[in-house]
C-alpha cells in the first residue's frame, strides 16, 4: 500500500509541475514587462547591463505558483514570442534555456551580458512558476541593440 501511495503522489507531482499538463496562468490585462535601460537602436559597449522592469505583475521565483507573479527571461537573436519553427510550442510547453533563452527563475530583475560586436535582438518574456508564457503573454517589444 505505501509503494502505491508513492507511485500516486510521484505522478501527481508531475501532473503540477509539468509546463504541458500545468494549464494556462492568467495574467492581468494591464501587466506589461519593458527594458529599464536599453531603446530600440540603441548602440552599447560590452559587457552590457540590462535592467528589466514590470508593471502590473510581481516578481516570483520559478516553481512559486503565486496569482499575478512571474519571473523573467530574456531572448537574444530570435525570432519574436510565438514566432519561428517552435512558437506555438514555447506558448504552450514553456521556453527552453539556452543562449538565446537566458532565464531568471531566481526572481533577478537585471543582467550584465557579454554580447559579440554587431547587431542583437533583444525580447523580455514573463515566465510563469514553470516557465511558461501567461495566459496573454507578458513580453516587451523586440529591441534591437548594436555592440561595438
Amino acid at each position: 500500500m505505501k509503494l502505491i501511495t508513492k507511485a500516486l503522489i510521484f505522478v501527481s507531482s508531475i501532473y503540477l509541475v509539468s509546463p504541458a499538463l500545468a494549464g494556462e496562468t492568467a495574467s492581468p490585462a494591464d501587466a506589461r514587462v519593458y527594458f529599464v535601460n536599453l531603446l530600440d537602436g540603441d548602440q552599447v559597449t560590452a559587457p552590457i547591463s540590462v535592467i528589466f522592469g514590470l508593471s502590473g505583475m510581481g516578481v516570483a521565483p520559478a516553481g512559486t505558483e503565486k496569482a499575478n507573479t512571474g519571473h523573467h527571461h530574456l531572448l537574444v537573436d530570435r525570432p519574436a514570442l510565438g514566432q519561428g519553427e517552435d512558437g506555438a510550442d514555447e506558448l504552450e510547453y514553456g521556453l527552453p534555456s539556452d543562449e538565446q533563452h537566458i532565464h531568471f527563475g531566481g526572481g533577478q530583475t537585471e543582467v550584465t551580458i557579454d554580447l559579440s560586436s554587431g547587431q542583437h535582438s533583444l525580447q523580455l518574456v514573463l515566465g510563469d512558476y514553470a516557465h511558461t508564457p501567461h495566459n496573454r503573454p507578458v513580453v516587451s517589444e523586440v529591441i534591437h541593440i548594436t555592440v561595438d
